[in-house]
């Protein structure tokens, strides 16, 4: 085992989006193990957009990244060493300290990983915090009710490929927009989607055409020109999960609300915002009905696997272009699963 580790630090706070200069990777001394610890050896991190939000120096519901520091997020790994009785050496667990090769925490801290047989990098995607974001999303705000039109944005991303799936399992008619040729036929031809669209194409006139009946529930992930155009085409008493609003998080300055806002009054739609760690209640659930739907063969899943804890920062940035078709992941070190 090297006596050296890795790690990501911020070097400086993004002015739009982000650039390899505002991100170190600084080699350091493997951490020690104290009492009740774990010396983790991360196999697989996970970048994502809300990360954007924590390189701001703002207070929100979560603390925000710190110059010179590593930055964290989430990590499946290997036990390396152990001082706790909790965990021993090989065992497989999840974390909140990606953004390194190797980390110490205490055992309360890991949750044990049993992968049922599944790929250990799912449990960042489809059975980790994105899915989790699309089960929650969908089914408890959103509400779907079978013969629904339920319309993803973003959709082939890590979160939007789960929430179509998830709506025609429940009876739903499924629309994504996504933004290349390539992934609006993946949306159709591997997700089951039954319609798709570029968004960078007329958006009333796409809506107005896969969706004839209107949208009962619109799952947000972007924000900007889509959200404007999504509020012509809502139907009565429609619902609208907002997960994330990509194409805001490297704005300089506010832009102004959608001009369609006003709709919402006259056709009494329901918007709301969440945070998936606030329903944790609901992982067993999550777990238990996903891993089923993926072993049944109603669920599929893509991952954009990078290589190389360096290459993290170059993965972050390319969420912003999107570079990934479904979750974006960062292979830190040899998999012993495979």
């Amino acid at each position: 085992m090297t006596d050296r580790s890795l790690e990501v630090r911020l070097a400086s706070r993004p002015a739009g989006e982000p650039e390899a200069a505002n991100f170190d990777v600084v080699e350091t001394d493997m951490p020690s193990v104290g009492e009740g610890q774990a010396l983790v050896r991360n196999v697989y991190m996970s970048v994502d957009p809300y990360m954007r939000g924590r390189m701001r120096d703002i207070q929100s519901y979560t603390p925000p990244f710190q110059i010179g520091k590593a930055l964290d997020g989430g990590a499946v790994g290997v036990v390396e060493a152990s001082n706790s009785d909790a965990l021993a050496p090989g065992d497989l667990v999840s974390s909140r300290f990606g953004w390194r090769s190797h980390f110490a925490a205490p055992a309360v801290e890991l949750q044990k990983i049993d992968t049922h047989g599944a790929p250990l990098s799912a449990f960042l995607g489809v059975l980790g915090m994105p899915g989790m974001t699309a089960y929650v999303g969908l089914l408890d705000i959103g509400e779907p009710k079978e013969g629904e039109t339920v319309f993803v944005s973003a959709a082939a991303g890590a979160v939007g490929s789960l929430v179509g799936q998830i709506a025609k399992i429940k009876g739903c008619r499924a629309v994504g927009s996504a933004g290349s040729a390539d992934k609006v036929a993946h949306l159709v031809s591997d997700l089951g989607y039954d319609a798709a669209f570029d968004y960078h194409g007329d958006l009333n006139r796409n809506l107005a055409d896969t969706c004839p009946d209107g949208i009962d529930v619109y799952f947000e992930n972007v924000g900007g020109p889509t959200l404007e155009a999504v509020f012509l085409h809502m139907n009565m008493f429609g619902r609208i999960p907002v997960c994330g609003m990509i194409a805001h998080y490297n704005d300089k300055e506010p832009r102004p609300g959608p001009k369609t806002l006003i709709s919402i009054i006259p056709k009494r739609l329901k918007m709301q915002g969440f945070i998936v760690s606030d329903h944790m209640d609901r992982r067993a659930d999550f777990v238990r009905d996903v891993a089923g739907w993926i072993a049944e063969g109603k669920v599929t899943y893509r991952q954009t696997i990078v290589s190389g804890l360096e290459k993290a920062p170059e993965a972050f940035m390319g969420l912003f272009r999107g570079e990934n078709t479904g979750k974006m992941v960062v292979q830190v070190s040899d998999d012993p699963t495979q």
